[in-house]
């Protein structure tokens, strides 16, 4: 065992470089700093959780311990601290002592910290795909927005004439027969009204308060259930939970809509399932959260077809013939407001929204 350099603080390693490195706490990518002698001397909490390892159980441990004695990185370490060159390596094998292997990008950077020397950057590359995958799914939903915008502005006016030159119609039509025909007119026009202030209503500002989502899930519940009263929603909660920062009619809302169309696909017969629990160290929109609320809505309906599940959340996109297409398009937009993500996951009998949301706005770092 590697003792400790004379002269250190006696504190635990672990909270002591926390502090001393409280701006890496929040990073999204994984950081170690090595020592001279290659030895660890900090985890952030990312390289923790990568890596299924403790800052306590490695500090003063060389960095073999960590990323295992082939991971080819020794020539750029050695450049590091001798000639101060900075190096990336793409694609790395490592071996992780639980859980198996990794393939990863690393950064190697010189550093002039206290004790450090080198500082180590981790990047898994599923997870770089998963980023980039985020920022496509966040352009798409701004598209899509601002296509939603346009046309509801572009609709509303001409249904306002269409149903106003219906009404000037009626009154001149003596056969009540003739006249169901405006009625039908002056009724579908409203309807399209309704659909295209929904529309519109996606873009309102948030009204932003303390709000406890469980409280919110047994409003959904008792919503559907009284639509849908031969649907069974269970609940699965972590009553530990603190309460969220967020727009209460807006959560109510994503939650109903996918609750909704679960008991439709269902028609009205099957069971939904509304879970909650804690996860830590989440990265939601390129930020780092110590904790973050995951919620599941999960019901054992037909599932998505599997040529509309990588396109569920686009406007005007249903897997029923009388869908609008908008309500999980509206969820998607409500969640991003609240810098969260929602993903699907489907097959025959099992399918299961995931929401991630920060417990609480502005408190944490861009990696």
């Amino acid at each position: 065992m590697t003792a400790s350099k004379p002269g250190r603080s006696s504190r635990h390693p672990s909270r002591e470089w926390s502090e001393r490195f409280s701006g890496l706490e929040l990073l999204a990518s994984a950081v170690a700093l090595l020592d001279a002698e290659r030895h660890i001397v900090y985890l952030n909490p990312a390289a923790e959780n990568l890596f299924a390892a403790s800052l306590a159980k490695l500090h003063g441990k060389h960095c073999d311990r960590l990323i295992g004695p082939m991971h080819g990185l020794d020539t750029a370490l050695d450049n590091a601290l001798a000639n101060n060159w900075s190096y990336t390596g793409h694609n790395l094998s490592v071996d992780r002592q639980i859980g198996g292997s990794l393939q990863l990008d690393c950064t190697v950077s010189p550093v002039h910290a206290e004790d450090a020397r080198i500082l180590l950057e981790f990047r898994p590359i599923d997870q770089q795909l998963r980023i980039a995958r985020e920022e496509q799914v966040l352009q798409q939903q701004q598209a899509n927005r601002e296509l939603i915008r346009n046309l509801a502005h572009e609709i509303k006016n001409p249904l306002g004439g269409i149903r106003g030159a219906a009404q000037l119609l009626e009154r001149e039509l003596d056969r009540p027969e003739l006249r169901e025909y405006t009625q039908v007119i002056i009724n579908e026009s409203d309807r399209l009204q309704d659909l295209m202030n929904r529309l519109l209503h996606s873009h309102r500002a948030m009204q932003v308060t303390t709000v406890s989502i469980h409280e919110v899930l047994e409003r959904v519940r008792l919503l559907i259930a009284s639509e849908f009263p031969e649907v069974a929603v269970e609940r699965d909660y972590d009553t530990s939970l603190p309460d969220l920062t967020a727009d209460r009619e807006q959560l109510i809302q994503v939650v109903l809509n996918i609750a909704r169309n679960a008991a439709q696909a269902m028609k009205g017969h099957g069971s939904i399932r509304l879970r909650t629990r804690a996860h830590r160290q989440a990265t939601l929109v390129k930020r780092r959260h110590k904790l973050a609320l995951e919620l599941q809505v999960i019901d054992n309906g037909p599932g998505i077809p599997e040529d509309l599940v990588d396109r569920i959340f686009y406007p005007l996109v249903s897997g029923r013939d009388d869908g609008t297409g908008l309500g999980l398009t509206l969820a998607q937009s409500f969640v991003h407001q609240h810098h969260g993500t929602i993903e699907v996951q489907s097959r025959p009998g099992y399918t299961v929204f995931t929401i991630l949301l920060p417990f609480k706005q502005g408190t944490s770092e861009k990696p």
